[in-house]
């Protein structure tokens, strides 16, 4: 269901633009490639509510987006992204490496205003993803010992114990800013900040689970606009 949900969310966003393109005269629409470098976390808290202590997880982020003008110097951005997330964590001597890979589709508004021989970008809008992938790798010396992570919205009681299981549709907030040339080669800084729980209902524990979690992070585009 909540795959269908995304579907249409991306054809109405990519389909329904047209009604955007027509703006002032004089803007055009525009598309672009870009990709980078993610520093993504997974902050929240455990079961019994303590806060979660995790390290920054390095990434990367590749997609494209059309720049639709609504007003003079504001645009709708909708984009197409592949993202990967996560975070590390180390307990004892015990390090776990958490790696999600998500199709991502932010849905942002743009300004820009017109510094020297290019343009000043401040974007913000939500965004929603869904999770493709996962792995979690775990390692204590010389040992490592790789899983797949389970994308689903409640855990069963008779679910394995040894497994990690997250929620596989996210959605958030977006904010960004940065610098266009004349040329189209464009260069910005991204943070991101996720709303939803990622961490499934789990019936392996019981009725006092108020275990959280949420993707956070900021990330460094290079991307160029036709």
């Amino acid at each position: 269901m909540k795959g269908k949900i995304f579907s249409l969310i991306l054809i109405f966003a990519l389909t329904g633009s047209v009604a955007f393109a027509q703006g002032p005269a004089g803007s055009k629409t525009s598309f672009a490639i870009l990709g980078g470098v993610n520093f993504q976390n997974l902050n929240g808290q455990h079961e019994d509510g303590s806060k979660l202590e995790n390290d920054l997880l390095i990434g990367f982020h590749a997609g494209v987006n059309l720049q639709l003008p609504v007003a003079p110097e504001f645009y709708f951005q909708p984009g197409l992204m592949f993202s990967t997330k996560g975070a590390k964590n180390t307990m004892l001597s015990i390090t776990g490496t958490y790696k999600l890979s998500y199709i991502e589709l932010p849905l942002n508004f743009v300004y820009k205003a017109l510094v020297g021989n290019g343009y000043f970008m401040l974007g913000f809008g939500p965004y929603v993803a869904y999770g493709i992938s996962g792995k979690v790798i775990y390692e204590s010396g010389s040992v490592e010992i790789e899983t797949d992570i389970e994308f689903q919205n409640v855990v069963e009681s008779g679910d394995p114990l040894t497994t990690v299981y997250m929620k596989p549709f996210d959605a958030g907030a977006n904010l960004f800013f940065g610098y266009e040339l004349s040329s189209g080669l464009f260069l910005q800084l991204n943070t991101q900040l996720g709303l939803i729980n990622i961490n499934p209902e789990d019936n392996r524990i019981g009725a006092d689970n108020n275990a959280l979690l949420k993707n956070t992070g900021y990330g460094l585009s290079l991307g160029y606009r036709f």
